[in-house]
């Protein structure tokens, strides 16, 4: 779905497939000892007890130490390209995150949405909501995506499922994602991190869609007056500590 899932993916694929060899091999080895090593019939006391057997106790340290070093390095590697930012992003977009729905800045085009959380379909299934009210991110295909994502109130986690990639919005601090959407479709979000009575209904859809056609939407947003920048102004935590010394003024 973007540039980044076939990497996600192929490291979650190989790490089970690795894992699940090792749990072979273990389980095997232990179902082999029980039933070569079970006791016989007439058999009484303990068996020859083996102690210091130092290439066994070898192997079985050497070879998590490597597992464990293996996992970190291919992680590591893995995360470093994920998390890395684009030099020149093409599309810049805010997301703000609060109880519990999402606004969305379209900072390139100075253009803005507001949402509202997920309202109940009363006309529809039980527990079923309206899908034209649920909070829309649209994205151009093929382009290199830099995501700005900000809480305004509690912490939140920002999740599109089928990108396989979550990332916290902490209050205060601004996190990023860089991504290259590259299929057109809908796909569901969420907010990934329990965040107060309503966490589940703290709901997006983002859209990708050709340039043609997001360059309609962003005119759609200018016609129906959404010009601008949403901003900060009701975040909650205005008690949060600063990042200079406070002056002779403040202190009085």
């Amino acid at each position: 779905m973007t540039n980044q899932t076939e990497r996600i993916s192929g490291l979650w694929t190989t790490s089970w497939m690795v894992l699940m060899i090792v749990g072979l091999i273990t389980w095997g080895l232990t179902i082999w000892a029980v039933v070569v090593y079970r006791r016989r019939k007439g058999q009484t006391g303990l068996p020859v007890q083996l102690r210091y057997n130092m290439p066994i106790e070898i192997f079985y340290t050497v070879v998590p130490l490597i597992l464990v070093v293996g996992f970190f390095a291919f992680t590591a590697r893995d995360q470093a390209e994920i998390e890395a930012r684009f030099d020149e992003p093409e599309v810049k977009i805010q997301v703000i995150g609060k109880q519990w729905a999402w606004d969305f800045n379209y900072i390139n085009e100075d253009v803005y949405t507001a949402g509202i959380q997920g309202q109940p379909d009363v006309d529809g299934p039980a527990g079923s909501l309206i899908q034209s009210e649920i909070p829309t991110l649209v994205l151009p295909v093929g382009k290199k995506v830099e995501l700005a994502l900000d809480a305004r109130d509690v912490i939140h986690s920002f999740w599109v499922v089928d990108f396989l990639y979550k990332k916290d919005m902490i209050p205060g601090k601004t996190n990023y994602m860089s991504v290259i959407p590259e299929r057109i479709g809908t796909y569901s979000g969420k907010c990934a991190e329990l965040c107060g009575e309503y966490h589940s209904l703290m709901l997006f859809n983002v859209e990708v869609v050709s340039e043609a056609d997001y360059e309609s939407y962003i005119d759609s947003l200018r016609a129906a007056g959404n010009e601008g920048q949403l901003g900060l102004e009701y975040v909650r935590n205005q008690n949060l500590p600063g990042t200079t010394a406070p002056t002779e003024q403040e202190g009085n």
